[in-house]
């Protein structure tokens, strides 16, 4: 997942990203790190958080722009 790249990006925490999602730091942790895998309803609430679709949350548009690429 890209969350972490997006929330350095816009300066947050995890705590200001659970904050601002009601998702909590320590689920935001483990999806950083991957221990855990986010369920649909999780995923758009930290994609509205931080104000992008769920496509690149996940990194959906660089792999497509990498096979274009490559």
């Amino acid at each position: 997942m890209n969350i972490k790249d997006l929330r350095n990006n816009k300066q947050w925490s995890q705590m200001e990203l659970a904050r601002r999602s009601g998702v909590s730091q320590s689920f935001i942790n483990s999806l950083e790190t991957g221990a855990k895998d986010a369920t649909s309803k999780t995923l758009r609430k930290l994609a509205d958080a931080l104000e992008v679709s769920i496509s690149e949350l996940l990194g959906e548009n660089e792999q497509a722009a990498t096979k274009e690429v490559g």
